[in-house]
């Protein structure tokens, strides 16, 4: 069972409410791989290769996923609910639609996730490295990326509510057409945006990162700055 506080960040933004995932006794699984619309309640998965698993739909709750293989999983429109993953890897994650509340990721090593039309409700995204994370037409609300490092994610289109980058690395990010709501920016260790730099409205940055971000804002608006 998850618990969680929301506390007050400075300067008036409102801080993330993290996920305190407390899990019951765990059977381990001892199943061959996932079904479509599958039920898992009080389950770890350890070390289980999930590579080309099927589970479309299915429900994970109360569960632990430690060092599982999920090359190519089909995990679409699945639900997690008070789960922690922890050293999961794989390319081509399919996670499209699904709903992560009351969630940690820990120490991931995942390429090409598919999270497009995903809502992530309490989410903890802490260390590891995620290349090409697909967030667009996301809902994040209350969600923190911590110690990270996001390569290439996609925001497109996304709606961020209370979302956090604290000491990650934000790689070629696209925020294009992305809306934000208390968004804090301030404590990302590097932070490069390809695109969408116009849609920062409604987040936070530092006094240094506005300077760093001068060249992409003046472009924005058609100002030429020369000596």
């Amino acid at each position: 069972m998850a618990t969680s506080g929301r506390k007050k960040s400075t300067m008036g933004v409102t801080a993330a409410r993290r996920p305190e995932v407390r899990l019951p006794p765990l059977v381990p699984w001892d199943g061959d791989g996932l079904e479509p619309d599958g039920d898992y309640d009080g389950v770890r998965f350890d070390g289980t290769d999930l590579t080309d698993a099927s589970g479309r739909g299915a429900r994970f709750m109360d569960c632990a996923l430690d060092g599982c293989a999920l090359d190519r999983a089909e995990l679409a429109r699945a639900r997690f609910i008070d789960a922690v993953l922890t050293g999961v890897r794989g390319v081509g994650t399919d996670l499209a639609e699904a709903s992560l509340r009351d969630v940690e990721v820990v120490d991931a090593r995942l390429g090409g996730v598919q999270l497009h039309g995903a809502v992530l409700e309490r989410v903890v995204v802490r260390g590891g490295k995620i290349d090409y994370l697909n967030l667009r037409k996301a809902r994040l609300k209350d969600v923190v990326f911590e110690g990270c490092v996001l390569s290439e994610p996609d925001f497109g289109d996304a709606h961020l509510v209370r979302v956090e980058f604290r000491d990650c690395v934000l790689k070629r990010a696209d925020f294009s057409s992305a809306r934000m709501e208390s968004v804090d920016l301030r404590a990302v260790a590097e932070l490069d945006i390809a695109r969408g730099v116009d849609r920062l409205a409604g987040a936070v940055i530092s006094p240094v990162q506005l300077m760093e971000l001068a060249p992409a804002f003046a472009a924005q608006i058609g100002v030429r700055v020369e000596a």
